[in-house]
């Protein structure tokens, strides 16, 4: 690998020993996919993954220590994945705060003073969709990253236009420590070209759910161009098509391993190049409403007792974004209030990003949704479902991500509110 002067000085260590350390393991992995240089991180502000203090994690917080103790830190900040608590909120029995407060997630105190040390940008700035416009976390088009979060790379790359390799915890923030990633894979220009070509022949706006994870399964970590999507998103980023890109996006990265996708006449890469974004020799995919029908019903049902009705409905895994807390909010009111009924069935979870809670929660939707008995909460509802004991509950939800990673039911959002509002015989 060709070192500038700069990053020699760093690896030799004239900027400290435990800097030289960072900038070693950086450029040992770059090394290990054959990166020809590193490359300066122009959207200093990182996104780091390990946000969960696991009591297990030892070797994590003595790294941070001794990155602390060096009197290194992300000079520009960072944001986070969300928390993985919320007693209020997501409420729990004995043995599960036993569990969550010490066996999980004991060091989580302890850890977060330590990211407060080393960069953490606010006290509330813990999202998967650190790029909400109020988490403020929002690179440009071409802008070098050093963020891990398989949902939030996927979404800086193909939606913004930055660029971000599929980092994993604690290369994100050596990447930001440092200033410098490998440069290989989705930060080259052939890197981003899409060796699939993807068209979307439906009669309907296919789920976002559905149909990323119809992509994600079939090409993988390949990058894939869609075409015919825009007829039913349009071609201008707004709130809406954001959203839709960041579910759909999400079930590529957790069904697949897609860190980028093109969205024919939508994203800034497909609107400047079209088509010649295409690689030479690219495969096909067509997907239609059969196609589309075929994956959801591939979808396993994990749960003991697969005929009884569930209990715990999760909504928003990427955390929701306001405009679809408001939508989740109006519909539920409206499907209560047209069931004649004022409470919702069962125990009903949003999860959304701190700072798009507090300002919901000012507003009169959030007070008619608090009416119903639902919750929204801020944590990640996977690392709720990374307590053992919440395997052999009967738990739902309309995230493809949730149901790949967890015993979750998936079901589409119509169904799902149906069930929460109490099914009418």
């Amino acid at each position: 690998m060709k070192l500038t002067q700069e990053q020699k000085d760093i690896l030799e260590g004239r900027q400290g020993e435990v800097k030289a350390k960072v900038m070693e393991t950086i450029v040992r992995y770059g090394d290990m996919f054959e990166a020809d240089e590193l490359v300066k991180v122009t959207h200093g502000q990182g996104h780091l993954v390990t946000s969960f203090g696991l009591s297990l994690l030892k070797p994590v917080y003595r790294i941070m220590d001794e990155l602390i103790g060096a009197g290194l830190k992300v000079e520009e900040g960072f944001t986070m994945d969300p928390r993985p608590g919320d007693f209020e909120n997501v409420k729990c029995n004995l043995l599960d705060r036993i569990l969550f407060s010490t066996v999980l997630y004991g060091a989580q105190g302890k850890y977060e003073k330590q990211l407060k040390q080393l960069g953490l940008v606010r006290d509330d700035a813990f999202s998967c969709a650190c790029y909400f416009d109020e988490m403020g976390n929002i690179p440009g088009k071409g802008d070098v990253l050093s963020w891990a979060e398989s949902s939030a790379v996927n979404y800086a790359n193909s939606v913004l236009g930055a660029r971000c390799n599929r980092n994993s915890g604690m290369i994100d923030i050596f990447g930001s420590i440092v200033g410098f990633v490998p440069k290989f894979g989705l930060l080259t220009d052939e890197g981003r070209k899409a060796k699939w070509k993807v068209t979307v022949k439906t009669t309907a706006k296919p789920i976002p759910q559905i149909l990323g994870s119809a992509i994600g399964i079939r090409v993988m970590e390949d990058v894939p161009y869609v075409v015919g999507l825009d007829k039913w998103i349009g071609t201008e980023l707004t709130d809406e098509c954001k959203a839709y890109l960041k579910d759909f996006g999400a079930a590529t990265a957790s069904n697949g391993a897609v860190g980028l996708y093109h969205i024919d006449g939508v994203t800034p890469e497909a609107k400047e190049q079209g088509e010649a974004l295409l690689a030479k020799g690219y495969k096909e995919y067509v997907i239609d409403d059969a196609e589309l029908e075929r994956v959801y019903r591939s979808y396993p049902v994990m749960w003991k007792n697969p005929d009884r009705e569930g209990t715990l409905a999760f909504i928003g895994c990427p955390h929701l974004s306001r405009v679809q807390l408001e939508d989740w909010a109006d519909r539920i009111v409206s499907a209560l209030k047209s069931k004649g009924r004022k409470k919702v069935a069962c125990r009903t979870v949003l999860c959304t990003a701190p700072p798009v809670r507090a300002a919901f929660a000012k507003t009169e939707k959030y007070a008619k949704l608090m009416e119903t008995g639902a919750k929204v909460t801020t944590i990640c509802p996977l690392m709720y479902t990374s307590n053992p004991l919440t395997k052999t509950r009967r738990i739902m939800t309309c995230s493809n991500k949730l149901r790949t990673y967890s015993v979750a039911r998936y079901y589409k959002d119509d169904e799902l509110l149906d069930i929460i509002t109490g099914k009418e015989d």
